[in-house]
């Protein structure tokens, strides 16, 4: 019986990938402890430290598919310990008096901090490769409308027209920073930690640094220059970086969300046959995932939350933190590769309608280029006398449903200084783009 949403085998799915979960589900975290504890054998062994047939045997065994996982959780509730159990599991796999070596001098967070982050580093390829994939989509997308003209909206009004193109392309730019920040906090975050109780080394003896640097090389992990069991400013770190993710993906879903609405009819997720959007209305297509997208991105907030909570740790070590890094960890990396799985399928499927885009920038009947009448008619009268001009129209134009063009040309004040071919060749969206398709070449090329 399973209660977490992660584990649900009704909602499990949409929250969690199977790929990710096959990284952290309890024998994954074994096997990343049990990889710890056999090249630290292994370095041991070649530095004399401990017997070489040990560190052998000990590597040997360190296979946690041969452990009974639920004898392990029973013997943790027990022992009131996290990892004890495990070692002695390890230690009762080695023949002879090997297990008597097994997680020689180190002590328990060396091996937990070092396995999540070993956990972390297979997880992140698959981050990236969802991102990159993302980043792809959405690049293709902005080539493709790079001119494609539609409204854009500030305060959620209509405002001025932009491309299509244009706002996928400020969406691509924010992705790059983050796969500039993923390449950046790599070297910084994968670092292990084999140190001892309080971070000195005292247990290993002279040959304590040497020692740590080849286990973690050994494990593909950089050396600190110092214990980080009460430094958690990398798992921070962690959290803010997925937490920018999810908001930009956040921030992308709920646009797609009103983008989909039928009133606005500009842009939809993906939609397949058998897809139901109700159980009592049939015509419903709702966007589903953006919703459960929006949802997740909040999730991973919630995590970062409590890891920043999770660093303040007193003395050299404080347990009552780490407890809370080994349930709010797993949750920040899973909902942040779901939020990516999610989001990479919609954008490479994304439903664009240019033409409702196009109509929708008629839709003020011409209020949307005022600003270009204001410039256009202040070159004539000046930019602040224009604009009050221009405002008492525009208005008045609302307000009453006239068409802004007769508004205009009504208008003395205007049609004085601009003829109605000036006047028609103002309200056209099209030619008062700006930069906009320069912009979007330069951010995704042409």
């Amino acid at each position: 019986m399973t209660s977490h949403i992660i584990d649900s085998r009704l909602y499990g799915a949409a929250f969690a990938p199977d790929e990710l979960k096959a990284i952290f589900n309890d024998r994954s975290r074994v096997q990343k402890w049990f990889d710890v504890e056999a090249a630290l054998a292994e370095v041991q062994g070649e530095l004399g430290m401990i017997p070489a047939e040990a560190a052998v045997e000990i590597a040997r065994n360190a296979d946690a598919g041969r452990i009974d996982l639920d004898g392990i959780g029973a013997a943790i509730r027990a022992t009131a310990h996290p990892l004890v159990p495990a070692l002695r599991a390890l230690a009762d796999l080695c023949t002879g008096d090997a297990g008597e070596y097994v997680h020689y001098g180190a002590t328990t967070q060396d091996i937990m901090d070092t396995g999540v982050v070993l956990q972390i580093k297979d997880v992140w390829p698959l981050l990236l490769r969802d991102l990159e994939a993302c980043r792809t989509a959405l690049a293709a997308l902005a080539r493709e409308h790079r001119a494609t003209v539609m409204v854009g909206r500030t305060h959620g009004q209509q405002a001025l027209p932009i491309t299509f193109g244009y706002k996928l392309a400020v969406w691509v730019d924010e992705i790059d920073r983050h796969l500039e920040r993923m390449g950046e906090i790599a070297p910084r975050f994968f670092v292990g930690n084999i140190t001892g109780a309080v971070g000195t080394l005292a247990s290993f003896g002279p040959q304590g640094l040497e020692m740590q640097a080849r286990v973690l090389d050994k494990l593909g992990l950089g050396t600190p220059r110092i214990c980080w069991h009460s430094a958690r400013d990398r798992l921070c770190e962690l959290a803010n970086l997925l937490t920018l993710i999810a908001a930009t993906f956040g921030k992308i879903a709920k646009e797609v969300f009103n983008l989909q609405r039928v009133e606005f009819g500009e842009a939809a997720e993906p939609h397949h046959h058998g897809k139901v959007g109700s159980s009592t209305m049939p015509h419903k297509r709702n966007p589903a995932n953006m919703e459960l997208v929006i949802g997740l991105s909040r999730l991973v907030r919630a995590q970062q939350v409590v890891l920043l909570d999770a660093s303040f740790h007193e003395h050299e070590r404080d347990a009552a933190c780490l407890r809370i890094e080994l349930a709010a960890v797993p949750e920040l990396v899973i909902y942040s590769g779901a939020i990516l799985a999610h989001m990479r399928k919609a954008l490479e499927g994304l439903d664009v309608q240019p033409e409702r885009m196009r109509a929708n920038a008629d839709m003020l009947g011409g209020l949307l280029l005022s600003e270009r009448v204001m410039l256009a008619l202040g070159e004539k009268i000046g930019k602040q006398t224009a604009h009050e001009v221009v405002y008492e129209i525009a208005m008045a134009a609302f307000e009453s449903d006239t068409p802004f063009r007769d508004a205009l040309s009504a208008e003395p004040r205007v049609s004085d200084h601009l003829s109605p071919e000036e006047i028609d060749a103002l309200l056209n969206p099209a030619a008062y783009l700006g930069a906009a398709e320069e912009i979007v070449d330069g951010v995704v090329g042409s």
